[in-house]
Order: structure tokens, then C-alpha cells, then sequence
């Protein structure tokens, strides 16, 4: 029986991997004070409180003894590690070499591991006193409520409210993290009329950064917990960073693994709240 010209028909592959879409680069790093090396498990960032001069009353007073208040937060690091094995016995019925590709998406892994650590020094318990044992949660007076709605200009004007009546230091940068949906928010609860419209709609379509002196950030690394998104405001002094050692990756075979090939990274980090005035959550509903 004749075969049909389909036997002649061939696959083609391709020698290269296409990354998937995920966040490569962290977004958040910059936004913190400048990183600190730190040396040992933790580090505590000195804090000092704002005082009152008093009244010089009659000629040659005694000297006042104004007592300033000294705190302090904890900051401890965590280490995060990651690693895959290519073995030999795969690598040679390959037409492609992943090992590069594994190294470039563990690295984005760990980017990704510092924003978070970063949120998660934003929103959550801080620890103060002179070891560091005592809890400190962000207040509710730094919290705006979800009310039903998603990201509104009330919700900005209220957090920058918040910030001025705090006396935040305006020469410090602001940023607003959020998710993609609440970008999407300030388009469609502005007016096409409003002088605001054109503003936004330059912010969603990525070619401005900044509006209502905050710079906004995007990431999807936000909570989101029963469709509600947790997002902040917060300057650039709000957050302490520190590393016992930033991102390092190596590519070895492993004799006990009959020599497989091995990709393997590690990063030791870790982030405090400084200042819970300079932080603000934002609850936005996301259905």
C-alpha cells in the first residue's frame, strides 16, 4: 500500500526558551532608605522623637533639661534560597540548554521576594523597644477604609491630608503602590470634563508616573484578601532595608547527583517600618 506525501511532513523545534510573563525586576527596592549591609542576624534602626522649646521667663533661668524621646525598631533578616537540577542523561536529548534560563527566572524570583518583603514591612508588625521584642501594629488612624469603592481621588486627597497634618517631610519622595486595577479606578471615576482626565489617562497609559505628589508603582504583589486590595502610601523614609547578603546564584554539577546539573541562588534580607506616620494602607475593593 502507497503511503501519502503527509510521511515526508517534519516538526520544527526551536533552540531557544521563551521566559513567561511574570515581574522581573524588583519595583520597590528604591523606594526604601537607602539599603543597609548589615552584619549578624539583626539590625536596629535608632529613632528620636520631635520636642517643644519652652519659654525663657525671667533673666539668667536655669537651664532647661529638655528629655527627648529615643526608641528604636528590629530589623532581622530572613535568607530565601532557590534551586533546580538539569539532569545529564535529560540535557543530552535536548535541543536546548535551560541552565541560563533557570539562573534568569530565579532571579526574577528573588526580586520579587524583595518587594514582598518590603509590603510586608508596610502593613505588618513592626518591633520596637531596646531588644526589639515589643509589637507594634500599624494603627487604624493610618488606615483608610475600603467603603465600598476602589482607588478614588477622595481616597488620595484623604492620604495626602494624612500625610500634611502629620507633618511628613514634603522634600521626601511619596509612592503609591497598587495593583493594575486600581490605576484603572481613577479613569473611570473621573470625569471626562475634569482637569484631572487627561492626567490619569497619562498615568494608565504608563507615559507619566507621577499624580497627586505621589509616584505610583504597580505591582500584583499586593494582598488581596475577600476583594479587597491593600494598597500604600508611604515616603521614602518610611522603610528601614537591610542585607546580609543581596542576590547570588551558582551553576555546578553535583557529584551526588551523578552529576546533574545544578542552578542555585540565595538572598538574606530583611525590612522594617520606621515610622508608621510615613505609611498609609489604602483598602480598595477589587471585585
Amino acid at each position: 500500500m502507497a503511503e501519502s506525501i503527509e510521511t515526508y511532513f517534519v516538526e520544527q523545534y526551536q533552540n531557544t526558551i521563551r521566559i513567561l510573563s511574570q515581574q522581573k525586576n524588583s519595583r520597590l527596592e528604591g523606594t526604601t532608605i537607602p539599603p543597609i549591609q548589615m552584619v549578624g542576624n539583626a539590625l536596629y534602626w535608632e529613632r528620636m522623637g520631635s520636642t517643644e522649646a519652652v519659654e525663657l521667663v525671667t533673666r539668667h533661668d536655669d537651664t532647661p533639661n529638655i528629655e527627648v524621646d529615643h526608641s528604636r525598631r528590629k530589623q532581622t533578616a530572613t535568607p530565601r534560597v532557590w534551586a533546580t537540577l538539569l539532569d545529564t542523561v535529560d540535557q543530552v536529548r535536548m535541543l536546548v540548554d535551560p541552565k541560563n534560563y533557570y539562573n534568569q527566572i530565579a532571579r526574577m524570583a528573588f526580586n520579587r521576594a524583595k518587594d514582598s518583603v518590603i509590603i510586608a514591612a508596610l502593613g505588618g508588625t513592626a518591633y520596637s523597644g531596646q531588644t526589639g521584642t515589643t509589637a507594634v501594629i500599624l494603627p487604624a488612624a493610618q488606615k483608610i477604609a475600603v467603603g465600598g469603592t476602589g482607588l478614588t481621588l477622595a481616597k488620595l486627597l484623604t492620604a495626602k491630608e494624612m500625610n500634611d497634618a502629620a507633618e511628613v517631610d514634603e522634600d521626601m519622595e511619596s509612592y503609591l503602590v497598587c495593583a493594575a486595577r486600581q490605576i484603572s479606578n481613577l479613569l473611570e471615576t473621573t470625569e471626562v470634563k475634569s482637569s484631572d482626565y487627561n492626567t490619569v489617562k497619562a498615568l494608565v497609559e504608563g507615559k507619566i508616573d507621577t499624580f497627586m505628589g505621589f509616584k505610583f508603582i504597580r505591582t500584583q504583589l499586593l494582598t488581596l484578601a475577600s476583594d479587597v486590595r491593600y494598597c500604600y502610601a508611604y515616603t521614602k523614609g518610611a522603610i528601614g532595608f537591610g542585607k546580609l547578603s543581596d542576590i547570588e546564584s551558582k551553576i555546578d554539577q553535583r557529584s551526588d547527583k551523578n552529576y546533574s546539573w545544578q542552578v542555585w541562588g540565595k538572598m538574606d534580607i530583611g525590612a522594617t517600618r520606621i515610622e508608621e506616620e510615613q505609611v498609609i494602607e489604602i483598602a480598595c475593593a477589587e471585585a
